[in-house]
């Protein structure tokens, strides 16, 4: 166990037993909503989830200004969403603000201050916090937001009254949705079919618009991938108000995988819940539910839309790779792909260069097949900023080349135009690099691995206050997408800000998911060197070098392509600071540069 001085956050939702006894499962995935929701926030402001309850959570911050900061965020965030909805189903978190010395054993915190913060959070006013007075005096001349003075509260179990002032939200301005319109032609190299039933319309017959606008939307939406294909709204809505089983229905459409869902209103809400199935065997491969406010009802629409072909895009990739493969016009390229997608999905070392070796065998076979240049292109990027290849001049030559061709066999995709924007931003070509990201976009507003990949342009230009809230929108709608590394990208953008507590924040989740992850172990010694923190940045150096022993700063930083200098400056100067050898002491054969650069 450890003593350690921190900013403590304690939430809790305002009458959820009450919200629970009229509707518990509707209550619980609207909780979880609104809590992935605020993640990206905590996140920003360098905090981590300590603890999530039935109706609540414990968040610990090293500073407590980024935890009023990232509590004023939240309640914000939490104002917009709660807007249009009726008062017995707005969610609205009260939330308790104390910082202290804390005591920590593994993840968990423990301590009177922890306590404070609980106690405080039971004051609040609903949608606002209470925060201590100590806390307060620390935190206000960073704030930009009025407090009311409190006065003094004796709380139970704490010896010493408590000095508490509060803060509510006014409101807030609702977020403005683009929406734009793309191109739904297909690429004749897929074999997966999708068809979108009609959603079933649980409401009044007035509301059937709505059920059905949302299907065609949906429809609009998957069609804009380049994996697979899409029936037309002619195909599926045949099948409307027909009690027909879905393999029937796939049998007679000829469709590999179905979308059927349903929409419930009730007052101002709107319940869309939606599952993808594999009819053939019956198997559920993904479900999911989604309430909102309808508010501006094409905005919300688009919302719903967004998220859902998020992740049902994302679904679909998963299951044709693991799937076997079916008859196609050129069998053996396609089964290669998927085969080499397959082990894509397992990103580790061994596997990539696997199915390096398989992409390259379905491009000999069908040299036509564009997502598979698309996708190489991606294995040869990552690899080299993984740190688990040479990067040569002739790899980034081809990898542009691999980019470059993807885009004309399929210039209807947006997967390869945000490959081709990634390749450009790590050569420094700016303004091509914004273009196709831009380009990507458009075609499928949707995609948010676009959405994204312009967050990256942002990023080497040095504009990563825009970089920032591009990478939070894809992490919070698609974190799960091995192409793109969110959590390492927007620990880079935190640091280069000097806001070192979210850089160290967005690092560790990175490598919650990859230990190995070299971006986010660099990134993390470099933070913590900059924050004085010397004998963590040394630990962290160590963990860095062990994995990667012949890594230096000069030939790490060598071919970076940054715009501005001064970026490259700063985070050189982080990791010499970290311990990190300035160039080679022996001769070796790494070249890891531009590493960092996703």
């Amino acid at each position: 166990m450890e003593r350690r001085l921190a900013a403590i956050v304690c939430a809790d939702v305002a009458g959820y037993s009450r919200m629970m006894g009229s509707d518990e499962a509707g209550t619980h995935a609207v909780f979880k909503a609104h809590r992935s929701a605020i993640h990206p926030i905590i996140l920003n402001h360098g905090g981590r989830v300590v603890k999530n309850t039935g109706d609540g959570f414990l968040l610990e911050f090293p500073s407590i200004v980024g935890a009023a900061e990232a509590a004023i965020a939240m309640q914000v965030l939490m104002a917009e969403r709660n807007h249009h909805l009726p008062a017995d189903r707005a969610m609205q978190f009260r939330l308790g603000i104390h910082m202290g010395d804390v005591i920590a054993d593994e993840d968990e915190v423990f301590g009177d201050d922890v306590n404070i913060a609980v106690r405080l959070e039971s004051v609040a006013n609903p949608g606002g916090f209470a925060i201590s007075a100590k806390a307060y005096s620390e935190a206000s001349k960073h704030l930009t937001v009025p407090l009311v003075d409190g006065g003094n509260h004796r709380f139970k179990n704490i010896k010493d009254p408590v000095g508490v002032w509060t803060w509510t939200p006014d409101g807030a301005t609702a977020l403005a949705r683009e929406v734009k319109e793309g191109s739904a032609l297909s690429q004749p190299n897929r074999t997966a079919i999708v068809g979108v039933l009609p959603f079933a319309n649980l409401s009044d017959a007035q509301d059937e618009y709505f059920s059905d606008g949302l299907t065609e939307d949906l429809i609009h939406a998957l069609s804009l991938q380049s994996f697979y294909r899409v029936l037309s709204r002619n195909s599926t809505f045949a099948f409307k108000g027909k009690n027909a089983s879905t393999r029937v229905i796939a049998r007679e459409i000829d469709a590999t995988y179905l979308i059927q869902g349903s929409v419930r209103r009730a007052g101002a809400k709107i319940r869309v819940t939606a599952e993808l199935i594999a009819p053939e065997t019956g198997e559920q491969l993904w479900t999911g539910r989604y309430d909102r406010d309808i508010g501006d009802l094409f905005a919300m629409q688009d919302e719903i839309t967004t998220s859902l072909s998020a992740a049902i895009a994302t679904e679909i990739v998963r299951a044709e790779a693991s799937a076997p493969a079916r008859p196609t016009n050129d069998v053996t390229a396609w089964d290669r792909f998927l085969k080499g997608l397959s082990h894509y999905y397992r990103q580790t070392k061994e596997d990539l260069g696997t199915a390096v070796a398989l992409f390259r065998e379905a491009i000999a076979l069908d040299p036509k097949l564009s997502i598979a240049h698309a996708y190489l292109a991606t294995i040869q990027i990552q690899s080299i900023q993984f740190g688990w290849v040479k990067g040569t001049r002739e790899m980034w030559a081809e990898a542009m080349s691999l980019a470059e061709t993807s885009v004309r066999l399929d210039p209807r995709s947006s997967f390869a135009f945000s490959i081709l924007s990634w390749a450009h931003a790590m050569e420094g070509h700016d303004e091509a690099a914004m273009d196709a990201a831009k380009r990507a976009v458009a075609l499928n507003p949707y995609d948010m691995g676009a959405r994204g990949v312009l967050g990256i342009c942002h990023f080497v230009i040095g504009e990563h206050r825009q970089a920032i809230e591009l990478f939070s929108m894809a992490a919070q709608r698609d974190n799960s997408d091995p192409r793109y590394q969110w959590a390492a990208l927007n620990a880079f953008s935190h640091y280069l800000l000097r806001q070192y507590d979210a850089t160290l924040s967005w690092a560790r989740e990175q490598l919650y998911i990859n230990p190995n992850h070299m971006q986010a172990l660099a990134i993390s010694a470099a933070a913590l060197a900059q924050m004085g923190r010397t004998t963590d940045a040394s630990e962290a150096t160590g963990v860095l070098m062990r994995n990667y022993p012949t890594l230096n700063v000069d030939r790490h930083l060598r071919n970076f392509h940054w715009k501005r200098s001064e970026d490259i400056a700063h985070y050189r100067d982080g990791l010499l600071k970290a311990g990190v050898p300035a160039s080679k002491l022996t001769l070796v054969q790494s070249d890891v540069r531009r590493a960092a650069e996703s």
